[in-house]
């Protein structure tokens, strides 16, 4: 047998790039067969014209890369490079992927509210739709014009220990459009991402899609994952029960500055919240550097906020979408502010406030405000004040039976505007007890 003969046979044996073929085509033709056992990619780069699919039925599918990059190719079409639909326990690992943003991307507006984000935005990493057990790891995704990764009405999802960069697309405008991260939608359940490392996102890092009309997301964990550079939110939990965010760390959210999408009140924020959100806890998550807000609480409830920090460090002209660090609301109309315990977090250098409060018998108990008011502002007080205790904001809320106690407040005014009573709430139907006040200049 001469040598190229032996070659070929061996490149069979790989079950990808036989002689005569493409490494696209034999690719395609392998994953379009092959329903189960190990599909073993080949070392090298491999440019994909159109999505890859995987065959009817395919279960207990392992696809493992070696050395291997998919690219989309500069005429690529399809919702995602690899898109993964109506199969059960799909492992992948070991590979790179590479979006092509740089010839792909086009201007995109962000989908209107309630549709599902896989309609709506193409050119994606992996797109995984009604998948039962997806196991993903130690990939890098790199270039995705809109989502390196989408997760679509499945369940038992386990991501780790991938590396999502420099991806997301922008609208007409040049502002980020929501997307650059790894988002998972329409009832996903089960779902863990951790350690994994996001840098450079345009949009929203790490989230759930906060869509009314498709069921929560329910029982996940975001742990350990890393945030540099994050254009939106670098993580937000949307529509969903049941979910811990622990461990997370980050710095520059809200960066660069012009990506930021003002016109549509798109505010980044380290841990945000959106939809109806119960059972849930955000403990012992550290961001430096926000550009926005440290913890969004829209829509969450009968919950834990716990030894979290947020510290800015800069001047107030860094933070010119700088808000109050804590703030709660009730936009969805099923949500009520209400049984949530606010302990043991840092808050250092807030552009406004530390804490805006609504709601019923919540617990703000033993945090740490520094710094706070770093504009130097006068009024109104609900942007002004250490904690404010507020009558509601989407809609008026009764705000009483809360529980103030222990917290350290300090910053511009703090002695005078430590705890303030909004308009229609009472200072005798909510408990505040022990808390130290006391002005502090801003470091400059």
């Amino acid at each position: 047998m001469d040598q190229g003969t032996v070659a070929c046979a061996l490149l069979t044996a790989l079950l990808l790039a036989g002689c005569g073929t493409s490494p696209e085509a034999q690719l395609r033709k392998t994953l379009a067969s092959q329903t189960t056992g190990v599909i073993h990619l080949p070392p090298g780069e491999i440019e994909i014209s159109s999505e890859l699919t995987l065959a009817p039925g395919a279960h207990g599918l392992e696809i493992a890369g070696s050395g291997t990059r998919l690219k989309a190719a500069d005429n690529f079409k399809g919702r995602a490079i690899l898109v993964l639909e109506n199969a059960e326990r799909v492992h992948l690992h070991d590979f790179m992927l590479d979006g092509n943003r740089g010839k792909l991307a086009k201007p995109l507006e962000m989908a209107p509210p309630e549709n599902a984000f896989r309609v709506w935005y193409p050119n994606n990493g992996i797109l995984a739709n009604k998948v039962a057990g997806l196991e993903i790891e130690r990939l890098e995704l790199s270039g995705v014009v809109n989502f390196p990764i989408l997760v679509s009405q499945s369940s038992k999802v386990r991501i780790s220990s991938v590396a999502v960069l420099d991806s997301g697309s922008k609208n007409a405008r040049g502002r980020n459009n929501l997307s650059g991260g790894i988002l998972l939608e329409e009832g996903t359940t089960d779902f863990e991402v951790r350690d994994s490392t996001f840098q450079s996102i345009l949009g929203n890092a790490l989230w759930t899609h906060s869509n009314f009309r498709a069921p929560r997301q329910e029982a996940g964990i975001f742990a350990l994952n890393k945030f540099d550079t994050i254009g939106r939110d670098a993580i937000q939990v949307g529509h969903a029960t049941r979910v811990r965010v622990d461990g997370n760390t980050g710095v520059n959210i809200g960066y660069p500055i012009d990506i930021v999408d003002v016109e549509n009140q798109g505010t980044p924020v380290a841990i945000d919240t959106a939809g109806n959100v119960d059972n849930s806890s955000y403990a012992r998550n550290q961001f430096k550097e926000i550009n926005g807000q440290c913890i969004d609480l829209d829509g969450f409830h009968d919950g834990i906020v716990e030894k979290n920090i947020c510290t800015n460090e800069k001047g107030v002209e860094a933070y010119p979408f700088g808000g109050s660090a804590i703030v709660m609301n009730n936009t969805h109309p099923d949500t009520h502010s209400s049984n949530i315990e606010i302990r043991g977090n840092v808050i250092e250098g807030s552009k406004f406030g530390g804490l805006f409060l609504m709601g019923s018998r919540n617990r703000v108990i033993e945090n740490v405000f520094l710094g706070l008011n770093l504009a130097h502002g006068d009024e109104p007080e609900i942007l002004t004040s250490g904690i404010y205790l507020g009558p509601g904001v989407a809609r008026l809320e009764e705000t009483t039976g809360n529980e103030i106690r222990g917290n350290r407040i300090l910053g511009y005014k703090m002695k005078t505007r430590c705890i303030v009573f909004g308009p229609a709430v009472s200072r005798t139907a909510n408990t505040v007890a022990g808390n130290t006040c006391a002005d502090q200049a801003p470091a400059r």
